[in-house]
């Protein structure tokens, strides 16, 4: 098992979380809620309002999120859900632990005692340089007061 950090439309309530539950694509079991370590931005764009972490380390806000244990399956289909790696790239990230619902191994016990976990997360280091001015977020509503409704696929 592989641990996921997801800040967008995979999150519980957010248009995407279907996929992250739908047993066909694999087992993600919720582990807890966090947030990155290191601030990164945060930003929602493209015509389909699509939230993005860019991989700039620093700059911007500690993002929050949900921490999911996946197996090899759900890895594999998210990496091609984000369009890993050309739209984004999955990289490890020190995630500190806000709230911790996982129960496993002494190794996963250890972690979330100490606060810090390595995930996975997909950001991505291959966008357009004008989104570096777009605003920041610490965190991510399709719904929030950004106005900026995500665009389902199925809608595209």
């Amino acid at each position: 098992m592989a641990r996921v950090f997801v800040y967008g439309t995979l999150k519980k309530g957010q248009p995407n979380y279907k996929h992250m539950i739908n047993k066909a694509n694999g087992i993600a079991k919720f582990q807890g809620r966090g947030r990155t370590v290191e601030k990164y931005p945060l930003v929602i764009a493209g015509k389909y309002n699509i939230p993005y972490m860019l991989n700039i380390p620093g700059t911007g806000h500690h993002v929050a999120g949900e921490i999911y244990s996946v197996d090899d399956q759900m890895l594999q289909f998210l990496d091609e859900f984000e369009g890993c790696p050309d739209m984004y790239q999955r990289t490890q990230m020190r995630i500190e632990v806000v709230e911790w619902e996982g129960k496993g191994s002494a190794g996963e016990a250890r972690g979330a005692a100490e606060g810090i976990v390595e995930c996975f997360v997909y950001s991505t280091a291959t966008y357009p340089p004008e989104w570096v001015g777009l605003p920041y977020y610490d965190s991510y509503d399709s719904s929030g007061r950004h106005g900026l409704s995500y665009v389902l696929r199925e809608s595209r």
